[in-house]
């Protein structure tokens, strides 16, 4: 075994590097994998251009990965070598007021992997005690290709909207904001029975791609009235459900024009900390019992769920992993992302 690895380390905003580091050892509780391909999330992005202060620098990058069991811990039951895995990848405390009433997603005490332990932009990573004890890895079958295999961690987020706006057969969805997020919502509430799924975004490279997922309405807002698209494709009901993955307050505060009453609306997209204050209208939600709610992150369930899509072959994964580089073209990645280009680009080590 070597003893030396390539990977991608954060070490302050602006200051991401591809470097060699040391290869983890395995605890008696924990085990390791080989990893076989990780996808580019936009916090990773955003945490090169502005920093994240939750992350411990130095720290290798990167939660929505996928590998190989490579070696197992002597207290470790469950698991073979040679079993492909993916995560749930912010590790609950199993013991807080949430995690013990299974909202682990929402735990006090989350400790991301790329975050609070070392993530998936790299050759090896450990898979910590904690992350085994309180069920957050799950098995992928062996016949899923490893830069789809990392998109259950990404779909496992949209599985949690999609079961928390209660999406339904026959429903319209709205969905707000064409970015892989977008898409990946989109994608997912077609899943859950969607009868009709609007996309709408204001971006020509985005609209350009939305295009190729055959959604029944894909909208450019920027020249059309939304409210006027959904209220004519919906008898001048409403949307069923809206999700906004637009990382905007105006589309937020929109939403409600976009809904039926007794629908819902999610908040999917999280704004900046210093632009996060809306003005929404409460009399449309009072009088038209609307529910407005929010959905961060997932659990092993949710996770579960969006493997067993990926391995259904009813997910077009090949065109969300978009494009396919190798750990040294990390910067290559972002520029892909800026531009609109890419929707998820998959390092593979």
């Amino acid at each position: 075994m070597k003893e030396k690895m390539k990977a991608v380390v954060y070490h302050s905003p602006g200051d991401i590097r591809v470097e060699e580091v040391a290869v983890p050892s395995c605890g008696q509780d924990e085990i390791r994998i080989k990893i076989e391909a990780c996808a580019v999330c936009g916090t990773d992005l955003k945490s090169y251009l502005h920093g994240n202060p939750r992350i411990k620098a130095p720290q290798v990058m990167g939660h929505e990965f996928t590998g190989l069991i490579d070696t197992i811990g002597e207290n470790v039951e469950g698991f073979s070598i040679g079993d492909r895995i993916v995560m749930a990848t912010s590790i609950s405390c199993g013991e807080c007021f949430y995690c013990k009433r299974g909202w682990r997603n929402l735990c006090v005490n989350l400790a991301p992997m790329g975050f609070s332990f070392p993530g998936g932009m790299t050759e090896f990573t450990t898979i910590p005690g904690r992350a085994l004890q309180n069920g957050h890895v799950v098995k992928v079958p062996a016949d899923v290709k490893p830069e789809h295999a990392c998109l259950a961690e990404p779909l496992s987020c949209a599985v949690n909207c999609a079961q928390s706006c209660d999406i339904r057969r026959g429903d319209t969805v709205v969905v707000v904001g064409a970015g892989p997020m977008g898409i990946m919502n989109a994608c997912i509430g077609r899943q859950f029975g969607a009868g009709k799924i609007i996309l709408a975004e204001i971006n020509e490279v985005r609209l350009k791609q939305a295009k190729d997922f055959d959604f029944d309405l894909v909208i450019n807002s920027a020249n059309e009235d939304l409210v006027k698209v959904v209220k004519d494709a919906t008898g001048g009901i409403g949307a069923d459900v809206v999700i906004v993955a637009a990382p905007a307050a105006q589309p937020q505060e929109q939403a409600l024009d976009l809904v039926r009453k007794h629908g819902t609306v999610c908040l999917f997209a999280s704004l900046p900390s210093s632009e996060s204050v809306l003005s929404l209208d409460s009399r449309t939600i009072h009088y038209g019992e609307i529910t407005v709610m929010g959905t961060s992150d997932s659990t092993d369930s949710h996770v579960k769920k969006a493997v067993e899509l990926i391995s259904s072959g009813s997910m077009p994964t090949e065109k969300i992993a978009s494009h396919i580089l190798g750990l040294e073209e990390i910067f290559k990645a972002y520029k892909l992302m800026q531009s609109g280009e890419a929707l998820r680009v998959v390092l593979r080590p």
